[in-house]
């Protein structure tokens, strides 16, 4: 047995595990382990900025991004944690531009920042210039400077190693069990801290701009442990991915003047936000769009619309909207503009779409993005088990797969990689201050035992059932029933529909008997995950009777604080999910109705 042993181990090597290990590292023995090579972690696809009220460009105030934050959550948010993330903003941007990030510049040298849906001047209402950003890579730009830090500063790394199981001793955490994918071997992983960093679960869904890694797998070891799941309700989908493809088109074109064109020619957001029009939270974005198309609106008929960036429909609209540069002259773009600030978004339009968009509109339509819901944690990334902030001894998460929560029912946009950064330095330094002073548990009996059981009796199925069968009818279900727009009857069609595939996935075996880079037993085994993480989404979602954020119901269409002014927690009791609720910390901000 491969047996190996740290004070800090961290899961995952996006955004937050790399700064989570960065920060651990500087007073603990740490290793990241990760199915992936480190910048190949979904982080590097994060393209529009990252948010801090910098006022580079122009006035903001750290309040206003807590009150758009706090706002765009549809007020589920804890409001001490995103007082805190926000507070913590422009110092975690200027520490990544001194780590080297190469951030755009304005022309007196400065962070370069751009507006982004939901993020605005509080006096004015009208956009605001927060997100800090690279080109429209800005994901992977934070990626590769976090991962260049991590080597510096001597991280342990296990590459292409997936995590197979959550070790627990005593009622702490106590290590991993993982299989390393070149060569099929088995290592434990022994730990005083372990630091949950798997990011989200995109994959449930038809369409999706996740990436094929994102099966959930962390918040499914944790709930398998009996330790609840946080408003996993509450699911993003971004208004702008490519048509089919779901490839995500960022908000940054919009916030660089791109508009939303219906199929009979027309601009509809200021229908639905006549304030910030096309830069209205996803969430408002998104049921715009397919309301739009559930009346007819789509182009030709089918079930997308345009986005337009070509310079000439950029300039008239800036000109309608009153849109002026920061020093009040007159806003207008070029081609050659648009292609320097959107290169990658302009490449994937061309190559996926074979369209140019500084000439032709881009057919888009809403895809699944993001998960607002996770493992629950306070803002120093300690797990927490109960809806008394009871947390969990040695176990810590950070990222998409944690639930702060600062998203609440629904994200803005740039406030994902903030959240990587802020949570994640502060899990590192906490992990590691708690590894200081505590031994190591004792690994349990057999620690590989329950993973060689769970290995080969995908191994040794019946065979009846196909992974790719399953995993198919899976995302229909859950893109059709449980997506943008919900109702009763939909998500308990859903839910019977899960749970029938459940049974099914009992029956599946697969054909490769070989152990180097075994991917179809990963994939088996990633849609178990999966199969977990759609039921709680789904019976999470027919328990809430109240529309909020990216949770809209068609069967109770308001939003209900009254009764719905709670967190949910979903725990694995054998068999069952049961459920229970805590409340929401509200400070300064109390909820009102969100106006855009």
């Amino acid at each position: 047995m491969n047996i190996h042993q740290f004070d800090v181990i961290i899961v995952g090597a996006g955004g937050s595990g790399l700064m989570a290990g960065l920060y651990a590292s500087r007073n603990a023995k740490t290793a990241v382990i990760s199915k992936l090579y480190p910048t190949r972690s979904h982080t590097g696809a994060a393209q529009g900025g990252i948010s801090a009220a910098l006022g580079n460009v122009e006035e903001d105030r750290i309040e206003w991004h807590t009150y758009d934050t706090v706002k765009g959550s549809d007020y589920l948010g804890d409001q001490e944690a995103i007082e805190f993330m926000c507070q913590e903003a422009p110092e975690a941007v200027l520490e990544l531009e001194h780590m080297g990030l190469p951030f755009d510049r304005t022309p007196e040298g400065k962070i370069s920042q751009r507006p982004f849906g939901g993020h605005t001047n509080n006096v004015t209402g009208k956009p605001v210039s927060r997100a800090c950003h690279a080109a429209d890579r800005t994901g992977h730009m934070i990626l590769q400077t976090l991962y260049q830090q991590c080597l510096k500063n001597n991280v342990n790394f296990f590459d292409e190693f997936q995590v197979i199981e959550l070790l627990t001793s005593n009622g702490k955490a106590s290590g991993v069990v993982a299989i390393e994918l070149a060569t099929g071997e088995l290592h434990v992983f022994q730990a005083k801290a372990v630091i949950m960093a798997t990011g989200g679960h995109g994959r449930i869904f038809e369409v999706t701009s996740n990436a094929y890694a994102y099966t959930g797998d962390g918040a499914a070891l944790v709930l398998r442990k009996g330790i609840p799941l946080e408003d996993m309700e509450f699911f993003q989908f971004h208004p702008t991915g490519i048509y089919k493809l779901g490839i995500l088109i960022t908000e940054g074109v919009r916030g660089d003047g791109g508009v939303l064109i219906n199929g009979k020619g027309e601009r509809f957001m200021p229908k639905y936000a006549p304030s910030v029009k096309d830069l209205a939270s996803r969430d408002v974005v998104s049921r715009a769009i397919y309301t739009e198309i559930r009346a007819g609106r789509g182009v030709d008929g089918s079930n997308f619309v345009y986005l337009d960036v070509r310079p000439e429909t950029v300039n008239k609209f800036a000109e309608i909207d009153g849109r002026t540069n920061p020093d009040g002259t007159k806003y207008t773009v070029t081609g050659e503009q648009i292609l320097k600030k959107l290169p990658d978004i302009i490449d994937f339009c061309r190559v996926y779409l074979g369209v140019d968009p500084v000439t032709q509109m881009m057919p888009i339509q809403p895809t699944a993005h993001y998960s607002m819901g996770g493992i629950p944690t306070n803002k120093y990334g300690e797990v927490i088990v109960d809806d008394h902030n009871t947390t969990y001894p040695g176990l810590y998460a950070v990222g998409e797969c944690a639930c702060v929560s600062v998203h609440g029912g629904n994200r803005l946009g740039t406030n994902s990689l903030l959240d990587l950064i802020v949570f994640g330095k502060h899990a590192g330094l906490k992990a590691a201050e708690y590894s200081s002073r505590v031994p190591f548990e004792d690994l349990p009996q057999n620690p590989e035992a329950n993973v060689k059981n769970e290995l080969d009796g995908l191994r040794q199925g019946s065979g009846k059932e196909s992974v790719y069968d399953i995993a198919t009818d899976m995302k229909k279900v859950m893109f059709d029933l449980v997506g943008i727009y919900r109702n009763e009857k939909d998500m308990q069609t859903a839910i019977d529909k899960i749970h029938e595939l459940q049974q099914r996935y009992s029956q599946v075996k697969i054909v490769d008997t070989g152990r180097i880079f075994n991917t179809e037993l990963i994939n088996a085994w990633e849609l178990g995950n999966m199969l977990q993480i759609a039921e709680v989404i789904a019976i999470s979602a027919l328990n809430r009777q109240e529309s909020r954020g990216g949770h809209s119901r068609e069967d109770f269409p308001k939003r209900d604080d009254q009764n719905w002014l709670k967190h949910t927690l979903v725990t694995k009791q054998g068999k069952e999910l049961k459920i229970s609720y805590k409340p929401v910390s509200i400070t300064k901000y109390q909820p009102k109705e969100r106006v855009y």
